[in-house]
């Protein structure tokens, strides 16, 4: 009697995560990066209509890479999560810090039950009073959650892109300067000078200025266009 094929739980996980690497490794990389007016999100994206972020509620968004239909697939289950938790207690009751403990249950189950982990990694961002409470949780395919300060960066490229972040954050940023500098971080080192960017702002004056609770806005490509023509 033949025995049945034996791989030790390790080597299962290792496999797993190995995989998910990999995949997440091709994607282009995002960047989100808090600055004085509130929280930037920049995204290397070719595609006009498959975003990469995305809102989530009043002053949350969502910003991801990895595999389209599987980040999008959260992006919708965080939005009916926050939905639901808001009409059935308080608006004041969605937080960032909920809906990342939310993705990571999700994204850990997925990992240790199922064949295949899910090919993505996601940062949940909620704007606050000021970048000391501005909140950026950033999510692993295994379920591993961390709360960052100042950005995020993920993707292929992290590392690189990381390293150019760093050298020129400030706090006291503007958007147009949060988005240039994640721009040029993204740029450096590309044959190509031109990128496709898919970018959004969580505006942290939304609710005093324009008395809306929403914060999220996405920057069209001819505001772009101005933001990165002007002057660092």
């Amino acid at each position: 009697m033949t025995q049945p094929f034996y791989v030790s739980p390790e080597q299962v996980m290792k496999d797993r995560a190995d995989f998910a690497r990999k995949g997440i490794a091709r994607g282009r990389s995002v960047v989100v990066l808090s600055c004085l007016e509130g929280i930037a999100l920049v995204a290397e994206n070719p595609s006009p209509s498959l975003h990469k972020i995305g809102e989530i509620y009043d002053k949350i968004a969502f910003a991801a890479v990895g595999k389209y239909n599987e980040f999008e697939s959260l992006r919708q289950a965080g939005v009916r999560y926050a939905d639901v938790r808001g009409y059935s207690y308080d608006r004041v009751d969605v937080t960032g810090r909920g809906l990342a403990s939310v993705y990571a249950q999700s994204l850990g189950a997925v990992f240790t039950a199922e064949q295949k982990p899910l090919e993505v990694e996601l940062t949940v961002a909620e704007v606050g009073h000021d970048v000391g409470s501005d909140h950026l949780f950033r999510l692993t395919f295994d379920g591993s959650i961390a709360d960052e300060r100042r950005f995020v960066v993920m993707g292929g490229a992290a590392e690189r892109v990381a390293e150019a972040v760093i050298g020129g954050w400030s706090a006291e940023a503007s958007f147009a300067e949060a988005i240039q500098l994640a721009a040029k971080a993204l740029r450096d080192d590309r044959t190509d000078p031109m990128l496709s960017l898919e970018v959004a702002v969580l505006d942290r004056s939304s609710e005093t200025e324009r008395g809306a609770r929403r914060a999220f806005r996405r920057i069209s490509q001819d505001e772009l266009a101005e933001l990165l023509a002007g002057p660092i």
